[in-house]
């Protein structure tokens, strides 16, 4: 286990890093400290061969309930504006680095996730929620916009009717209500909660690493192209990863399906050399 700044916590466990949020008296909301500690874990995990996948949750009874309204606003904004920027480029700096993370990551929300928190659990490439998690945009309760991407963030994820409801009540909805309107891939009972986590890093640890960067940076980066261009950007990242994958993923899947006849593609994932 390791401890960082006494804002986050990393544990180690067969190719997965736990990372939690750990201010659970505050229900895990973000101060400038746990922002500015965060890229330093992200930095330690990128390089650490002990991370995987990387899961990002929350110590005690909440994901995250958002920004810290005293330390991140009200003694932030106490200090004049390029306080404030400094405390925003930290905030949404390490929510950018967690989206383009060089390994796949998994948002496991065991409670509370509200406003900012939307931040880091859109940032991370699936997210798995608690039946019994609340989510919530709360902030028209107290006279702002839902800020740090919020709002691009339900209009990306959700309907246009769902996240204008969103937006504009403050109401919570449950894990499961997030998983049917796409919030969160999927929602279960929080005694399963980590169970379920579990076995969906374990598939993406069968996957070759190399092969999952490019994929998930793909399905973003598209999202926002037109066809034609998303024809050719797809050409040319296929071709930059069969240099950049050192170990000929493609030829070797390719050949145990088809000389060995060792695997199905449609069922599981082929042999990486070195993988047990």
């Amino acid at each position: 286990m390791s401890d960082y700044n006494g804002v986050v916590k990393v544990e180690f466990d067969n190719g997965v890093a736990w990372v939690s949020l750990n201010r659970p008296d505050k229900r895990n909301c973000m101060n400038p400290t746990l922002n500015t500690t965060m890229h330093t874990v992200l930095d330690d995990l990128e390089a650490d061969d002990r991370c995987g996948v990387l899961v990002l949750t929350g110590e005690g009874e909440a994901f995250s309930a958002g920004m810290d309204l005293k330390e991140y606003f009200r003694e932030t904004e106490a200090q004049g504006h390029i306080a404030v920027r400094r405390a925003q480029r930290a905030s949404y700096g390490w929510w950018r680095r967690l989206r383009w993370f060089e390994k796949p990551t998994i948002a496991m929300v065991n409670g509370w996730c509200f406003g900012g928190a939307f931040g880091p659990l859109y940032a991370c490439d699936l997210a798995i929620a608690a039946d019994e998690a609340q989510f919530g945009l709360s902030e028209i309760n107290w006279g702002i916009l839902p800020g740090g991407g919020a709002t691009k963030i339900v209009t990306d994820l959700v309907s246009a009717r769902d996240a204008m409801y969103l937006t504009l009540t403050g109401d919570r909805i449950d894990g499961k209500r997030a998983s049917e309107i796409r919030l969160v891939n999927e929602s279960v009972p929080l005694a399963q909660l980590r169970t379920r986590v579990r076995a969906l890093a374990d598939t993406l640890l069968e996957k070759n690493p190399a092969t999952l960067k490019a994929a998930k940076d793909a399905v973003r980066r598209v999202a926002t192209m037109t066809f034609d261009e998303a024809e050719d950007y797809l050409v040319v990242r296929q071709e930059s990863l069969n240099y950049l994958d050192k170990t000929e993923g493609a030829k070797e899947g390719i050949r145990q399906f088809i000389d060995e006849k060792t695997y199905k593609p449609g069922l599981a994932a082929y042999k990486r050399r070195g993988a047990e």
